[in-house]
């Protein structure tokens, strides 16, 4: 099982979840709503064997309803610093 796939499987429905801290780096997101920005999983939409979509009800409007499970990390992640 590869690194991605490990991290696809982690998140599930119902899972609250975040931008992950490797997400935020490699887009320059260090201050701000996103950075903060908290969510629950309400679906997850696979797009093929590689990607997955996670459909998230965020605490901030703004943000996209959609993103890819590659991009998140959930609370426990937050907490060991991921």
């Amino acid at each position: 099982m590869t690194d991605w796939q490990s991290k696809t499987r982690a998140i599930h429905v119902g899972d609250t979840v975040a931008y992950s801290k490797t997400f935020l780096q490699s887009t320059g997101q260090h201050t701000g709503d996103v950075p903060f920005a908290r969510g629950k999983v309400t679906a997850l939409i696979p797009l093929g064997s590689e990607t997955t979509l996670a459909e998230i009800d965020w605490n901030n409007e703004e943000l996209p309803p959609r993103v890819n499970v590659r991009n998140l990390t959930t609370i426990r992640g937050i907490q060991l610093g991921e």
